[in-house]
């Protein structure tokens, strides 16, 4: 059976699908539309992504999609380990402005369920690194927005020491979260 926790924000959940073994391997259901329904998680996921990442230190996010196309994101480990990050925008939650993350690792294939209204982000804890993951909603760029990744005021433990993080440009010029106007999801 799929074990499923929140974690502090409720809505953020840690999916560990059951592995099925034997000599030859495993064998583990990821994600079934009906299975998941029956625990109350109805998604239309529309398109799956992979992400590389050579370098241990390698942080992606925070990035999040506003109304009218905002994404959920099921995203899962398939070489390595990350420390994967939910930010709540969510305007009204009592969690709006914290954080919450969890270890995926390849090994242990944990999967991190990220609803629409919350900034995503990850950094890698291994070189060679390779994530997978589900979106409900179709990749829209006027929609995309993100959230500088050490915004003091949201303060994530990264695990890493900021000088070791690699980033990309456009990663790099993100708001703080003050900065940003109100967004709808």
């Amino acid at each position: 059976m799929t074990t499923i926790t929140p974690l502090a924000i409720t809505d953020v959940l840690l999916i560990t699908p059951k592995r099925h073994g034997d000599a030859r391997g495993w064998f583990s259901e990821t994600w079934s539309r009906k299975t998941f329904a029956a625990r109350g998680l109805n998604f239309d996921f529309v398109q799956d992504n992979q992400a590389f990442n050579a370098k241990a230190g390698t942080l992606r996010g925070l990035h999040f999609q506003t109304s009218p196309n905002p994404q959920a994101k099921l995203v899962r480990v398939l070489a390595g380990a990350v420390l994967d990050v939910a930010v709540d925008l969510r305007p009204g939650s009592p969690g709006f402005g914290k954080w919450v993350g969890a270890r995926l690792t390849a090994e242990g294939g944990e999967q991190l369920l990220v609803p629409r209204g919350f900034a995503h982000g990850y950094v890698t804890l291994s070189p060679d690194c390779v994530l997978a993951y589900k979106v409900d909603g179709d990749y829209a760029p006027q929609s995309e927005a993100g959230i500088i990744w050490n915004d003091q005021d949201i303060g994530i433990d990264w695990g890493i020491r900021d000088d070791a993080v690699i980033l990309s440009e456009k990663d790099l010029g993100l708001p703080r979260l003050k900065d940003l106007a109100p967004v709808q999801f």
